[in-house]
């Protein structure tokens, strides 16, 4: 059988790696504490969880949704006006996606032509780079530097690479390095964007994940944004309901138009229970969304503080449920050092090299199991040596 050369650009290998190592441990009797994948913990808020089940018992939720309810974009506008000051046109500007990765996996289709440029973060959540790879762009990388803070520097991007993108991928607060953006870093985006004609797509996923009463905004709050670009965010990290799949892309009614086309012929939208739920999540009570935030925050203090206190010095992340962490000196790549510390603790994290050649030297840390298991974690650590 002959397959198709995108999947060379595709790779699973080193998850896969992670899962069988995982695997492994349990057949010897070692319970794991894996902190590799960023899989919520924690349930839904019950007036969602309440919400769903009332529309799964209803026979007549189960035809094809085909497009997006009315309340549930009219929840979208809502949300966003509340939260972010940004008024939308439901029919124009919004649509749901079955998770944001559903998005960002299939909008490069309806923007670029193979061999058309794309501009993508390195490190970067590995669907930056494996869209636009599906749909046959060329990829630069923009590097995401310790010494900038991990913001894109656009006067490092070659201008002439710039004048061939069709598009350009930003996420902030950022999975995995867990940088924050500046007003400043949005004002220099859409201004690079205008200059070179660029689509902008942010991932705007972890903007309620955020700790120590900071808090940020939304891209299309910044003049210019919705002539240049979109904006993707998800129930999954604020709701809690990553399983559902359910997420939007918000902006721009050319790009947000050729998406509901491109949909049209993928998919029939999503189940009509979750697309409920998700009202309810969105129109409902919030007060579950802080404790979220503050849950997340508390796992990171236990971690972090009880790392450093064993030898492994590492900086606070100011959002997001993940931890990114240089890799002990001793260690020459991210990877020996992951296997060395599954091998030797049980311990599960994921090496930085997945995330791009610039990520080679961290690890990233999901703050997904609970406090308890955060402190046998950095116990096993510690008895084991390995930080010595």
């Amino acid at each position: 059988m002959k397959f198709s050369s995108k999947m060379d650009k595709l790779g699973s290998a080193i998850f896969a790696e992670l899962k069988a190592r995982k695997d492994a441990l349990t057949a010897r009797g070692i319970s794991p504490i894996d902190l590799s994948v960023g899989s919520p913990d924690r349930p839904p808020a019950p007036h969602i969880l309440q919400a769903l089940k009332e529309e799964v018992a209803d026979p007549g939720n189960y035809v094809y949704a085909i497009s997006d309810l009315p309340e549930l974009l009219e929840a979208v506008k809502g949300w966003y006006k509340v939260r972010f000051g940004v008024e939308l046109d439901p029919a124009a500007e919004i649509t749901s996606l079955i998770g944001s990765q559903d998005g960002l996996a299939h909008i490069s289709l309806t923007i670029v032509d193979p061999g058309d440029v794309v501009l993508v973060p390195d490190p970067g959540y590995p669907i930056f780079s494996a869209g636009p790879a599906i749909a046959g762009a060329e990829l630069v990388k923009m590097p995401m530097l310790e010494e900038n803070g991990f913001l894109i520097d656009f006067d490092s991007i070659d201008p002439a690479d710039a004048k061939r993108a069709k598009f350009m991928i930003v996420s902030y607060p950022n999975n995995p390095v867990t940088a924050l953006a500046t007003d400043e870093f949005y004002r220099d985006l859409i201004d690079f964007a205008k200059k070179y004609d660029i689509v902008v797509l942010h991932d705007n996923a972890y903007c309620e994940l955020v700790f120590d009463g900071y808090r940020v905004g939304s891209f299309l709050s910044y003049p210019g944004a919705m002539d240049v670009g979109v904006e993707f965010n998800s129930l999954s990290k604020t709701y809690n309901m990553a399983g559902c799949r359910i997420g939007f892309a918000i902006g721009n009614r050319e790009v947000i138009k050729n998406l509901k086309i491109m949909k049209s012929n993928i998919d029939y939208g999503i189940f009509l229970p979750i697309q409920k739920a998700g009202i309810a999540a969105l129109t409902g009570p919030q007060d579950t969304v802080r404790e979220t935030a503050l849950a997340y925050q508390n796992r990171r203090d236990v971690l972090i503080n009880g790392l450093n206190e064993i030898g492994w010095p590492i900086e606070k992340p100011r959002a997001t449920m993940f931890v990114w962490a240089k890799i002990p000196e001793k260690f020459d790549s991210s990877m020996n050092f992951v296997l060395q510390l599954i091998e030797n603790t049980g311990v599960l994290v994921t090496p930085g090299i997945s995330f791009g050649d610039r990520g080679e030297g961290f690890v990233r840390m999901a703050l997904v199991q609970n406090e308890d298991l955060m402190r046998e974690a950095i116990d096993r650590i510690d008895a084991s040596g390995i930080l010595r």
